[in-house]
């Protein structure tokens, strides 16, 4: 009788133990991530064009001294145009993206980047991580335009608006593209 209580008490002890360890990793892991910035920043660009609400959210990857284009993003390769999440483009009301009709919604922005231009892509499927699950079935759009070499260097990654045209900056290089009602 001695034995067996002094067996279940044990086990009950290690039970314990290996219970409380594994709930004070979860708790410390959790409010540790909670508090921590994400290396690649979220960040929006906005404008209002012509009465139409456009909207960019995207990560902002940093160059780090590092080769970027042909490097860590390949040529001729779908890649999500940021970091984390897909970039996301939202319109309020249907526009014409280089003059091709995209309707009102919100897309993930994927590109394909090429030494001279790039096609940009508008995926139906707005919520994606990176371009692991990239289909081209899903696209509602694709435009090419032209990249060109910048004058000014931009560490990060970053979107903006000049008129009626969204503008991506990164490392040396940009491209826009024509956003009309």
């Amino acid at each position: 009788m001695f034995f067996n209580t002094r067996y279940n008490l044990m086990k009950s002890i290690r039970l314990f133990s290996l219970l409380f360890v594994c709930f004070a990793f979860i708790a410390t892991s959790t409010s540790y991530g909670q508090g921590m910035k994400r290396v690649s920043p979220p960040a929006t660009a906005a404008s209002t064009i012509k009465g139409v609400k456009v909207e960019i959210k995207y990560s902002q990857p940093s160059v780090k001294g590092r080769k970027i284009w042909g490097g860590l993003v390949p040529y001729d390769q779908v890649w999500r145009t940021g970091a984390n999440e897909a970039t996301t483009f939202e319109v309020s009301q249907d526009v014409k993206i280089e003059g091709k009709t995209l309707p009102k919604g919100k897309y993930a922005l994927f590109t394909i980047p090429g030494k001279s231009s790039w096609t940009l892509i508008f995926n139906k499927k707005a919520k994606q991580w990176g371009a692991y699950n990239y289909s081209s079935s899903d696209d509602a759009l694709r435009v090419t335009v032209k990249a060109k070499k910048s004058n000014k260097m931009s560490e990060k990654l970053a979107f903006s608006f000049e008129g009626n045209k969204a503008v991506f900056h990164w490392e040396k290089l940009e491209f826009a593209f024509a956003i009309k009602k």
